[in-house]
């Protein structure tokens, strides 16, 4: 008797397990039979890909033939020339990347902007220099492009 009741209760498994098996492939047969989905636009997929932007900052005390900072740091001497370079990526017809270089108690010591139109990876240089020499002391070097903030970096001119 305990072996009878242990099959009846047997049985619906095994035709739930029939159901499941019947129904499994219809169910995967159905799904392969709906449409693809379109691939995005091309020019909404590179409209995504191609917005510009700052990806990094170096400054140094030399730049080579590529405009990257060649020699980074960020302790200057009074009497050099501080150059920096300005790493992007992305294709604008036309973007703007300005540098302000500002004093620890906020004086701006010099700003400049350059005018690109990045078509991928791209470097863009600039420099400060006080013909008189840096006074000691900290500073700032604000990065922005198309006027909105894209970075900064501290550095300090020191005797």
């Amino acid at each position: 008797m305990m072996l009878r009741s242990a099959c009846l209760l047997s049985a619906p498994r095994v035709g739930v397990l029939v159901v499941c098996l019947a129904i499994g492939p219809l169910a995967a047969c159905k799904k392969a039979e709906e449409p693809a989905k379109p691939a995005p636009a091309p020019a909404a997929a590179a409209k995504r890909k191609a917005g510009f932007r700052v990806t990094g900052v170096l400054i140094g005390s030399g730049i080579g033939a590529d405009k990257k900072v060649n020699a980074p740091k960020i302790v200057f001497k009074p009497s050099e020339t501080i150059y920096a370079s300005v790493l992007s990526d992305g294709a604008a017809p036309a973007a703007s990347v300005r540098v302000r270089w500002t004093s620890e108690d906020g004086h701006v010591v010099q700003e400049s902007t350059q005018n690109i139109a990045p078509t991928g990876p791209a470097v863009t240089e600039f420099h400060a220099s006080k013909p008189e020499g840096w006074p000691a002391g900290k500073y700032k070097l604000e990065v922005s492009a198309n006027g909105q903030p894209a970075g900064t970096l501290q550095f300090s001119v020191a005797d």
